[in-house]
């Protein structure tokens, strides 16, 4: 068991190795750039670390922050602020839409806790967002966020904890992506588990309507099967899960995360099962979908990947 510090396309990633080993990469967003188990990548690479960096095209396990997916305008006002994104963020998708947030390959990332235990360890860092001007201009919310990964045996735990230390209530509408995978395995042979029983409807834009569906996944065989779909996360906390070719990978939306996206296109062979504080365009929308931190208090969420 070990924490190791090495170089990834030139970047430093420091790696937490328990049954499983997983890597992160403080200087590009923190994000998680790798999950070996056994010696095998359980996470989509899409491009690499390099390209993350130079292109903000999503990978592993990246933060969106601070909002999850697409939001439909870049000039709103929400929590009694003016919000202003021209000019920003650097993503967009298809429909011109700003998405994934402010925060991809930041190098702002200040490691604070790294701690070495039998099973695994601990790494923990810090991004004050009331000492950059450059993201306040975007999103005028001081606050204080920290990641904390821990890899326990074969699990490993992401914690999200936003701190409004800046006298200003913060909204929350952050997420992750999650880009699993499972090596040596045909996609149409990957059986998946999604637990969900109510379903967001979405527009042509791929935007929230605010009605919501029944829904039912069937357990199986992912097949020719593609999602981009958002739901109400299990209340039971019941995993999504991902198998075959040996490995399980289950995945617990375990405190924070009400919402989830689930993501499997036709041409990348990867799913991700994104747990989200709020529904995609929650900043735009507002109401009471979307959480708001008040000044001094803290929001942590927490999800975590089990490995088998």
């Amino acid at each position: 068991m070990s924490i190791a510090e090495r170089k990834v396309d030139g970047l430093d990633v420091i790696a937490i190795a328990g049954d499983v080993e997983a890597s992160f990469a403080p200087t590009a967003g923190m994000v998680g750039c790798s999950l070996l188990h056994r010696g095998e990548e359980l996470l989509g690479q899409r491009g690499g670390l390099a390209r993350y960096v130079s292109h903000r095209s999503t990978m592993g396990i990246p933060l969106l922050y601070p909002w999850a997916n697409r939001l439909s305008s870049t000039h709103f006002e929400v929590a009694g602020r003016e919000v202003v994104l021209d000019g920003e963020p650097p993503a967009r998708d298809p429909n011109g839409l700003p998405i994934h947030g402010l925060l991809s390959a930041d190098s702002g990332w200040r490691v604070d806790r790294l701690e070495s235990r039998d099973d695994g360890g601990v790494l923990g860092a810090s991004l004050d967002l009331g000492e950059r001007p450059d993201l306040l201009a975007a999103f005028p919310f001081p606050h204080r966020l920290r990641l904390e990964a821990t890899v326990s045996g074969s699990k490993l735990t992401i914690a999200a904890t936003v701190h409004a230390n800046g006298g200003k209530a913060v909204p929350i509408s952050f997420g992750f992506h999650p880009y699993l995978r499972l090596p040596k395995v045909e996609r149409r042979d990957w059986e998946i588990d999604v637990p969900v029983r109510e379903q967001l409807v979405l527009d042509e834009r791929e935007l929230p309507t605010g009605e919501r569906v029944e829904a039912n996944v069937d357990a199986g065989p992912l097949g020719e099967r593609t999602f981009d779909d958002g739901f109400a996360a299990p209340m039971d906390r019941a995993p999504f899960v991902l198998s075959g070719g040996g490995h399980r990978i289950a995945l617990t939306f375990d405190a924070g995360y009400p919402y989830a996206q689930v993501y499997a296109p036709p041409d990348d062979d990867v799913i991700a099962y994104e747990p989200m504080t709020a529904p995609t365009n929650a900043l735009v929308r507002g109401g009471s979908e979307l959480p708001l931190l008040e000044p001094g208090e803290s929001y942590t969420a927490v999800f975590s990947i089990q490995v088998s």
